[in-house]
């Protein structure tokens, strides 16, 4: 048992190691058979990183974020009748172009409000792209955003 659970200790320190990295690879390269057996290598994602050297930026900083959620909110009826307030979180990927790719929320409050979120991701102008080394990369973010009922 002893054994187990340092096996299981340096286990958690590798995976612990590898979170710290902030790189996920979406996926590996896929061998694809050809006619005649031969197999080469398939195409291979992108990298995507959770962190970057110059983060991904909405176009014209956080004022003009908040400017255009706050000009494009509709509050659900159901969570007005309830009077809900809170944060969605949601978690978005942003491609070296600036577009944004797999919005959904990781914590949402409900009665609407997820939904909504998700419909002004999906109304977002392309964001400035994320670079490391200057160069534009995949950067996945996770936002949150406010709703709150007068």
């Amino acid at each position: 048992m002893l054994r187990y659970l340092v096996s299981a200790g340096v286990l958690l320190t590798a995976m612990v190691e590898r979170a710290s990295a902030q790189t996920a690879a979406v996926a590996s390269t896929v061998p694809v058979p050809e006619p005649g057996g031969v197999v080469r290598p398939g195409p291979t994602a992108p990298l995507v990183y959770f962190t970057a050297d110059e983060m991904p930026t909405f176009p014209g900083g956080d004022r003009a974020l908040l400017t255009f959620l706050a000009s494009r909110l509709n509050y659900p009826t159901a969570a007005l009748d309830r009077s809900l307030s809170g944060k969605v979180y949601l978690t978005f990927t942003v491609d070296p172009e600036g577009r944004l790719h797999n919005p959904r929320v990781v914590r949402g409050l409900g009665a609407g409000l997820d939904e909504e979120a998700l419909r002004l991701v999906r109304l977002m102008p392309w964001w400035n792209p994320g670079k490391i080394g200057g160069q534009p990369v995949w950067v996945t973010l996770t936002m949150p955003i406010s709703f709150r009922a007068l």
